[in-house]
């Protein structure tokens, strides 16, 4: 990001903060939060509306939001995938650069409540947006020509008007896509029927034992029932961390922290539908599950600020334990998530 559209982006914060009650007119969004899922926190300057989540799902599938009218949110986050990509590093940008992080997952994004981005450079969805919306390598889209093209469209015009009683702007657009993604909900999966001891909600001898394993071994960061901490932690991947390439983006959540202590620090992603979300880590290096837990098991990498939940010399699984957690963590695809209607392209 040059130093120009950053000083935008600041300015179209800043701006969007300004509260809007709720008109009786628009339809307010009660989200509809899983009964064993903790209370979401979120910013409540971006009340959401059906009218907001309607239009921030089409501007999700939208082309025009990238500078050559042939890129969209969508084009990295597949709902077949759980909004995931399937590849390390994506070209499908304005460039077809490949670019330097993995695309990540969106999902239960309503909970995202500690920064997004491998290394936390958002602290929330409406700023978020900004960062792929701009991008080079990404959409690449300038945020003055994005507002005239949409102001092409009589449909949006009347859309912002319904969802925001404003006309269209950079902030309305990044409000409405957060909307939109803080509904992409997952608590459907055959785990989620066994918790709540619901039909269909059985588990095979080795689910079970993969569901102790990940109990005993995973969830020390992958906790509760959104299975991550959303916190950053430094998993034994590299034992360097170079600051001279790319503006420090493998150094992890120092690059924005600037505290010593958060080197090699990545987000902790959902374990739910991890088995659609492959390739995995923050650039991808993983292919499989298999890969992941070899890396657990004899990998770890050591440095000064490996997590100390994670042993220097490694888990060490039996190949046993590596089978039953993968079969546990099937158990967490949620088959309604990556087919639901309602997170379609209109």
């Amino acid at each position: 990001m040059n130093f120009q559209t950053a000083v935008l982006f600041l300015i179209l914060v800043c701006t969007s903060c300004s509260k809007r009650e709720i008109d009786p007119e628009f339809q307010a969004y009660s989200l509809p939060v899983p009964e064993h899922f903790p209370q979401p926190v979120f910013d409540t300057e971006n009340p959401m509306t059906r009218e907001g989540i309607e239009l921030g799902r089409m501007l999700f599938y939208d082309v025009r939001l990238s500078a050559n009218n042939k890129v969209s949110c969508a084009s990295c986050h597949d709902q077949s995938l759980a909004f995931s990509d399937g590849v390390a590093l994506s070209k499908a940008g304005v460039s077809a650069t490949a670019l330097l992080r993995h695309a990540p997952a969106l999902i239960n994004l309503a909970w995202a409540n500690n920064g997004l981005f491998w290394d936390g450079g958002s602290t929330n969805l409406e700023s978020q947006a900004f960062g792929p919306l701009t991008a080079h390598d990404e959409m690449a889209q300038n945020l003055y020509e994005l507002t005239e093209e949409l102001n092409t469209v009589p449909n949006y015009v009347t859309r912002f008007k319904s969802a925001f009683d404003a006309a269209i702007s950079p902030q309305q657009v990044a409000k409405a896509l957060a909307q939109f993604q803080r509904t992409l909900i997952s608590a459907d999966s055959r785990y989620d029927q066994f918790k709540l001891k619901k039909a269909g909600g059985t588990f095979s001898t080795l689910e079970m034992r993969g569901l102790e394993l990940v109990k005993q071994k995973c969830q020390g960061c992958h906790s509760g029932e959104l299975f991550t901490d959303n916190d950053y932690h430094n998993n034994g991947i590299d034992a360097l961390f170079s600051n001279t390439e790319h503006e420090g983006l493998y150094m992890g959540r120092y690059r924005i922290s600037y505290d010593l202590d958060d080197l090699g620090k990545f987000r902790t992603p959902t374990l739910r539908n991890v088995g659609l979300t492959a390739p995995y880590m923050h650039d991808g290096r993983f292919k499989s599950l298999e890969e992941v837990l070899d890396h657990y098991s004899e990998g770890i990498r050591g440095s000064e600020t490996l997590d100390p939940l994670l042993p220097a010399k490694g888990m060490k699984l039996q190949e046993d334990e590596k089978k039953a957690i993968i079969a546990f963590l099937h158990t967490l695809t949620d088959q309604r998530f990556i087919t639901n209607p309602a997170f379609q392209a209109p």
